[in-house]
């Protein structure tokens, strides 16, 4: 790499939750830039003022935290930015790479039109567009004009992408751009209105010294159009990389629009962050066969290269195995927090012994949730089925059932310990003849609510005494 710093950014749209393509992105591009040792930035672009909402914001915000994806600069916001949009929109008019343009959108269709029945590509037409010895047509009166990028008509426009090669669009391909819409003098927006994207975007990357681009490949047709604003404007170009789509069970592109889920739901339903890290990154990206890994080795070895040129595929089974594998990992009393939080959802207490069970129960759960559903029973009713209250509590186990809860109902607070526990059992089913399962299973439904369980004894020693003797004689 060269002596410059390395500057990237993630962009978001706030007219929407934060989704999983965006998600993957940012990370890669803050990835890449703690590799280099540089900056990562976050740019807020909510030009669409009809449609960008300050709970969107708040929730981007939540997400790239929950992530850990920290960021030195930002958020920065565009529509705080509207008067170097339109010095630099004056200047590219007073340079002549820029013009005002008076279309009305009726034209504009007209337009169209023609060229669909011509059989041509419909584009803008170039009729407000300057050349030398034209003569323009006369102003309209009452049409608010906006401003179209005076594109190269000849030529290429070729990059070397850092996912997918060398990229050549020519300049016929591509019209003169809007690049400034009308102004709505009540929404405060000045005399030049609001940038399009793929004005502001240049406009912002050059400001901010970016120089490397991620984003998705749907951005393809885009950079064209911005490598020439770039030029136009004598700016250095930063580096695009284009990152193939996420595609969901059916084949089909995640979108906010159609199937993508957002990155706070998965928070909402167990997963941990680290694993949603490690499964985005590996999403399109790989080192080796290496399936689990940190935050740390994820920046050691995310140098740009090994990005998948084909679209990834959401597997959500294979973010619940990753899932699990953290959980496993986790600390207990973190998992104690985050399972406090699923029980209160439901309007139940923590258990008085939460941590244990977190302890006991985590390798069983792929999510917090999963956790939550089994430690619901010390603190709430159990359930159990019809065919296993058939198959398990039947006439001639109810009285060694209640033999047992006897025997538990003697010890002392004291004695309250697993040892204890497994003794009392153990003379139980010795007393009456039977096999540890024989008493355990039918044990198990009665006070758990179904008929798998981690060891019995250690499932009933973290109940409250009372409840688990009310269970028992409830037979």
């Amino acid at each position: 790499m060269t002596s410059t710093v390395i500057r990237t950014r993630i962009a978001p749209s706030p007219t929407g939750f934060l989704h999983l393509g965006t998600a993957r992105t940012a990370l890669f591009s803050w990835a890449y830039a703690r590799h280099y040792g540089g900056q990562f930035v976050l740019r807020i672009e909510d030009t669409d003022v009809a449609r960008s909402t300050q709970d969107s914001v708040e929730q981007i915000l939540a997400s790239m935290q929950w992530l850990g994806l920290g960021y030195d600069e930002g958020p920065i916001y565009q529509m705080q930015r509207l008067e170097r949009y339109h010095a630099v929109a004056q200047q590219m008019i007073e340079a002549g790479s820029a013009y005002y343009c008076y279309c009305t959108p009726e034209e504009l269709d007209v337009m169209r039109e023609g060229q669909k029945a011509r059989g041509e590509k419909t584009r803008y037409d170039g009729r407000w567009r300057p050349e030398p010895g034209k003569t323009l047509p006369a102003v309209p009166a009452g049409v608010k004009p906006v401003v179209r990028f005076k594109n190269p008509l000849e030529g290429d426009v070729t990059w070397s992408d850092l996912v997918k090669g060398a990229i050549t669009i020519n300049n016929r391909e591509i019209d003169d751009l809007i690049i400034m819409r009308p102004a709505d003098a009540q929404a405060g927006e000045g005399a030049l209105g609001v940038p399009t994207y793929n004005f502001a975007v240049v406009v912002d990357d050059w400001d901010m010294a970016i120089t490397h681009v991620f984003r998705g490949d749907e951005h393809i047709n885009n950079t064209p159009w911005q490598i020439n604003i770039f030029r136009a404007l004598g700016a250095d170009l930063p580096q695009f990389g284009h990152i193939p789509v996420i595609l969901g069970d059916d084949g089909l592109k995640l979108s906010k629009r159609r199937g993508a889920v957002s990155v706070t739901a998965y928070e909402e339903n167990g997963y941990l962050p680290e694993a949603m890290l490690n499964y985005l990154a590996r999403l399109g990206w790989s080192h080796g066969d290496d399936e689990l890994f940190t935050r740390d080795q994820l920046v050691e070895w995310f140098d740009g290269a090994h990005i998948s040129r084909s679209p990834a595929q959401w597997d959500p089974a294979k973010l619940e195995w990753v899932n699990a594998h953290y959980i496993k990992q986790a600390d207990d009393e973190r998992l104690a927090g985050l399972v406090t939080a699923q029980l209160a959802k439901r309007g139940l207490p923590a258990p008085a012994r939460l941590t244990a069970m977190c302890a006991l129960f985590k390798d069983r759960c792929s999510t917090t949730v999963a956790l939550a559903d089994w430690l619901a029973m010390y603190v709430a009713p159990v359930s159990p089925s019809a065919d296993d209250q058939a198959a398990h509590l039947t006439d001639a186990v109810k009285p060694v059932i209640h033999a047992l809860a006897d025997k538990l109902a003697a010890l002392g607070e004291g004695d309250w310990t697993k040892v204890a526990i497994n003794a009392a059992i153990k003379e139980t089913i010795t007393a009456h003849g039977l096999k540890m399962p024989q008493l355990a299973i039918p044990v198990r439904v009665l006070v758990c609510g179904r008929a798998q369980t981690p060891s019995v004894d250690a499932v009933l020693e973290l109940f409250d005494k009372e409840i688990l003797i009310n269970r028992l004689r409830s037979v």
